[in-house]
């Protein structure tokens, strides 16, 4: 008797919904009947109108014209085509009275162009028409779907809550209604209903995916294997379903609904191996179906849902046990998410926007898991790493095709950047301390060498950056002091990248005619930071020597100060003769602030805690000094007036 009560409560809820699916059939066959016959009537109107014009054209050319007429008529009315020149129609359908009452033929002194509305009305309707149709044609169609998804939704679980139908008769249900849905959006699509189509394709894989998560999770029905097999079984038809319409909409419903199998099958248990070969299978799938139909847009999803899997588990289950596994599935989905970029880049020498950001958030969350997971028991490994996806990039910079324009250019520069930044992130790792900042230093006068000779502006500003970067992480990691003068970590890291630095605006000098005026400004702050780098290592150097140096007839601190004085004394006047020789505005105007910057120091705080003998030699380098300064500018301005009297 149950099973009886069952079988009609079955047949009730399927004569439910065959209710509005058979409203729809009707609706989508009146619509279609109802525009055959509009048409019709368009068509024989247009015949009618056609020969009205035909027979008032012939009775015109068969009526006697006097010569003087024709002259006439010739001056002042333009030629009428003949009716020889009008196509005959050849039209099975008579004319009807109501429509030639309603559509009277146009006399010939009235233009047709009279007859039509003006461009901008009718540029005006369309616009309207378009935002009509979007809105009501699309956007009504998808809430629609949407309402009946939730409508089905509460309807069952209505019925399971008041024990109408049993746990089989539940899940049969759904399998029922979403097989049905698919030849239906077929029925629908061959009759010119796309959209309708496919929201009703998505709708019968949503309710199979519930049906037999369902089936599985509450009702127990089956395994939770069977429910993940029969899962991928419905992912796969939706896919092909969707190459054979050639639907990137269906393949959405196929990609979601593949994404959303491994948290609907989940027990909350590890099964890494499971997780990661499914994860693969379908991104090869997607990406191939995605490479073969040229769709652009759901590379990006499949890439999220994979990110979002592999750093959830790894978050709550990955073990160093493991590590040989996960690093192996990290390589493969980095090369997989990398090789659909890279072919289509080889293939056209372009990437869209979504490619773009797939190579780059690819290649930093791959750097990302390599350094979680091999830093830094695994310190070379990482090395070694790093510098191979360096090569990797570079090698598919040069693969791309010897083609013109910007978007190529954007294409060779993403991946010439991405290997530079990959180089630059080896350094630290296979480096310690104040080797890190000379290999930066080093590296950035490099690459503005290279920028300079390839005329690459973004060379030279990853250079200019990788200086600054060097720059400030002296400023911020003191380095301790060395036993030996100028023999030590500390005054040959500065020193060498101060030579770095006057090294790049030494180039630069050399390009001046082809930098911009702002660029060349920048590299004549690196000169100024190159001096004070290496005037700075001086300064630390003796002010060092003279406070470990042990003395009975010096003081100490006296002598550092004094010894200050005179070091920067002597940098100021060779940075002077410096910049007359190489005719450099810069080196000698930082000599005079450097002078200044020497006066301050002997008039203000040499006088005051000097005492007398080093405030005797401190002023007298400085006025001799000064003295030797005045002393070349005279000479050069009346060398300068000389040469303009003669």
């Amino acid at each position: 008797m149950q099973s009886g009560w069952e079988l009609l409560v079955f047949l009730a809820v399927v004569a439910f919904f065959a209710g509005p699916i058979l409203a729809i059939i009707a609706l989508a066959r009146i619509s279609a009947l109802r525009g055959e016959a509009e048409q019709v009537r368009r068509l024989t109107s247009r015949v009618f109108e056609l020969e009205q014009r035909a027979a008032s054209l012939g009775a015109k050319h068969d009526s006697p014209v006097t010569p003087g007429q024709q002259a006439h008529a010739a001056g002042t009315i333009a030629p009428q085509p003949q009716p020889s020149e009008i196509a005959p129609i050849h039209w099975p359908i008579s004319t009807p009275p109501r429509v030639a009452a309603q559509n009277p033929a146009p006399t010939l002194h009235t233009p047709v162009a009279a007859h039509r509305p003006s461009a901008a009305a009718s540029a005006s309707e369309r616009g309207h028409t378009d935002v009509e149709a979007v809105l009501g044609g699309k956007w009504l169609y998808y809430l629609g779907i949407l309402a009946l998804i939730f409508a089905v939704a509460f309807f069952l679980k209505y019925a399971f809550d008041s024990a109408w139908i049993g746990p089989s008769g539940r899940m049969g249900i759904g399998i029922v209604i979403g097989g049905a849905m698919f030849p239906l959006s077929d029925w629908l699509l061959h009759r010119g209903y796309r959209y309708f189509s496919e929201g009703i394709t998505g709708f019968g894989a949503a309710i199979l995916y519930l049906s037999i998560w369902s089936g599985w999770h509450y009702f127990a029905l089956f395994s939770q294997p069977a429910a993940f097999s029969l899962m991928i079984v419905i992912t796969a038809l939706a896919a092909v379903v969707a190459i054979l319409r050639n639907s990137q909409r269906i393949a959405f419903v196929a990609l979601a609904g593949g994404a959303l199998t491994p948290f609907l099958a989940s027990t909350g248990e590890n099964a890494e191996l499971t997780l990661f070969l499914y994860l693969l299978i379908l991104g090869a799938g997607m990406l191939a179906i995605c490479w073969a139909k040229d769709w652009k847009w759901l590379p990006p999803l499949q890439f999220a849902a994979t990110l979002i899997y592999f750093w959830g588990w790894y978050a709550n289950f990955y073990a160093v046990y493991e590590m040989g596994t996960t690093l192996v599935f990290a390589a493969i989905f980095f090369a997989l998410f990398a090789a659909l970029p890279a072919l289509r880049g080889t293939r056209e020498g372009q990437l869209s926007p979504a490619e773009v950001a797939i190579v780059i958030a690819n290649a930093v969350q791959f750097l990302v898991a390599l350094r979680f997971i091999l830093w830094p028991e695994y310190r070379w490994w990482l090395a070694f790493a790093v510098l191979a996806l360096a090569a990797a990039h570079v090698l598919a910079e040069r693969v791309l095709p010897e083609k013109t324009g910007n978007n190529v250019r954007v294409a060779r520069t993403l991946y010439a950047g991405l290997a530079l930044m990959f180089a630059t992130v080896a350094i630290p790792i296979l480096l310690d301390d104040q080797l890190i900042t000379i290999a930066w230093a080093v590296e950035g006068a490099a690459l503005v060498w290279s920028g300079l000779r390839v005329r690459s502006l973004a060379l030279r500003a990853t250079g200019i950056l990788l200086l600054a970067v060097a720059a400030i992480r002296l400023a911020a990691f003191p380095i301790a002091a060395g036993g030996t003068l100028l023999l030590n970590a500390r005054f040959l890291t500065m020193a060498v990248c101060a030579a770095c630095f006057l090294a790049a605006f030494g180039l630069a000098s050399r390009s001046k005619a082809e930098l911009r005026g702002p660029e060349m400004h920048i590299y004549y702050v690196i000169a100024i930071v190159a001096n004070v780098l290496f005037l700075a290592a001086l300064s630390l150097e003796i002010w060092d020597f003279y406070g470990r140096t042990p003395s009975i007839a010096l003081d100490r601190s006296l002598a550092q100060n004094l010894a200050l004085s005179v070091l920067w004394l002597v940098y100021a006047i060779l940075l002077l003769v410096g910049g007359v020789i190489r005719k450099s505005a810069v080196a000698r105007w930082q000599a005079l602030a450097l002078l200044g910057v020497v006066v301050v120091k002997v008039f203000f705080f040499d006088l005051s805690f000097l005492a007398r003998f080093y405030r005797i030699v401190s002023f007298f380098l400085l006025g001799l000094a000064l003295l030797l300064v005045s002393f070349f500018y005279q000479r050069r301005s009346a060398s300068r007036a000389g040469d303009k009297a003669s």
